[in-house]
Parts: C-alpha cells; sequence; structure tokens
C-alpha cells in the first residue's frame, strides 16, 4: 500500500475503510493463489511497480509458479496491451528471481500432483517450527493454532536443501548463499527476493496432508 493510501485510510477512515471492506469482501470465495494473482494483474494495468511488486511475491509465496504468473499476463493481454505487459516483465527481470530463467521456465514439465500423508497434527505444537521428510521430500512446517503452513525445504536461490540446524526460531538461514527467511510468513527477510515455496495443505481425520 503506498504512503499516500497509508495517510488516507488514518485520516479518513469512515471513507476509507468501506473501500478496504468491499475489496475484501470480493475475493472472499477465492483461494489466495487466484486472489493475488488477479492483485498482480490490476496493478500492472495501473502501472504500480510497488504494488506489483508486493503482490508478485504474494503470488508466489502461495505456490503460483512463475509460469503461471507470465500466463496470467499474457491472457490479460486485452486488457493490458503488450506495453504494461512489458513493463512487468521489466521489472520481474529486475527482481532477478531465480524460477524466472529461462532455463528453469523450460525445464521437465512435473506431473500431476496427488495429496500425501505427512504426519499428524497433533506432533506440530502450537507455534511450533519443525523440519520433517516426506516421501523423500523435506518440509518445514509451522503451526498457528489450527492453521498450518507447510514449505518446500529447499532453497529458491539454487534449490539448496535446507537443514533442520538452520532453522534459530522461527528464522530459516540457507547454510549455502545466506538467504534469510521467516518460516511464519514465507517470506525472504535478508539478502534474497524470492519467497520459500508453499505447499498446499490440509488436516483431514487428524493427519496433515500436502499436495505436490
Amino acid at each position: 500500500m503506498s504512503d499516500a493510501l497509508n495517510y488516507l485510510l488514518k485520516a479518513r477512515p469512515e471513507a476509507l475503510g468501506h473501500y478496504f471492506a468491499f475489496l475484501k469482501d470480493a475475493g472472499q470465495h477465492l483461494d489466495p493463489k487466484t486472489r493475488n494473482l488477479i492483485s498482480v494483474i490490476t496493478k500492472v494495468h495501473a502501472q504500480t511497480e510497488r504494488g506489483f511488486r508486493q503482490y508478485l511475491g504474494r503470488a508466489l509465496r502461495e505456490g503460483c509458479t512463475p509460469m503461471e504468473v507470465l500466463d496470467a499476463l499474457l491472457m490479460a493481454f486485452p486488457a493490458l496491451g503488450l506495453a504494461k505487459i512489458i513493463w512487468a516483465v521489466d521489472i520481474i527481470l529486475d527482481m532477478n528471481i531465480p524460477g524466472f530463467q529461462p532455463e528453469a521456465l523450460l525445464g521437465p514439465t512435473p506431473g500431476p500432483g496427488q495429496w500425501h500423508d505427512v504426519l499428524a497434527s497433533a506432533d506440530v505444537k502450537d507455534g511450533e517450527v519443525i523440519r520433517t521428510e516426506c516421501e523423500g521430500r523435506g518440509l518445514f512446517i509451522y503451526r498457528d493454532g489450527k492453521t498450518f503452513q507447510v514449505y518446500d525445504s529447499r532453497c529458491p536461490h539454487q534449490s539448496t536443501d535446507i537443514p533442520e540446524l538452520a532453522l534459530k526460531g522461527s528464522t530459516l538461514t540457507c547454510p549455502k548463499h545466506q538467504w534469510e527467511f521467516d518460516v511464519k510468513s514465507g517470506d525472504c527477510i535478508k539478502i534474497g527476493n524470492s519467497p520459500l515455496k508453499r505447499i498446499e495443505s490440509k488436516v483431514a481425520k487428524g493427519r496433515l496432508l500436502g499436495f505436490w
């Protein structure tokens, strides 16, 4: 959010509050991934660089792949036009996000995903972050009440598998190039600019399941 919007929200909450409530209610039936992709498109249409960077990060954190982001931009071509898409891609290139590199985009196409039984939900205490393995895949799991955040243990920079010893409180540091992440949100908080890859998850009959 811009400084000007922050100011107006504080100075005239009775006027701006309705607008933000409308935006929240309008997307309540969309999953976070879709909602953030739509926000990415609106920021490109308005050419709001700060907002575009913010919502691009959120979309990637919610599980959007770089190819899905590019598809969304191209699908919105009738509304955006080529100039605004190029504007967005210039910003993406400036952010130097590894997943957007051509060699990463044109790599092997993954097969269809499926649900995997990770562990008993009771094995993760409220407020705790743990690392576990499921069918050869390393995962970091954070629990906040009944909400679970599950992340791939591989660093988004060069796919380094981050060990459990790299976790201090809720801060995860990749041993290869010292990128730091907040496991509560998945955000990269130091050196890098790509969030941890979030794994779709759900709890069923006391078991935490992950989808990949």
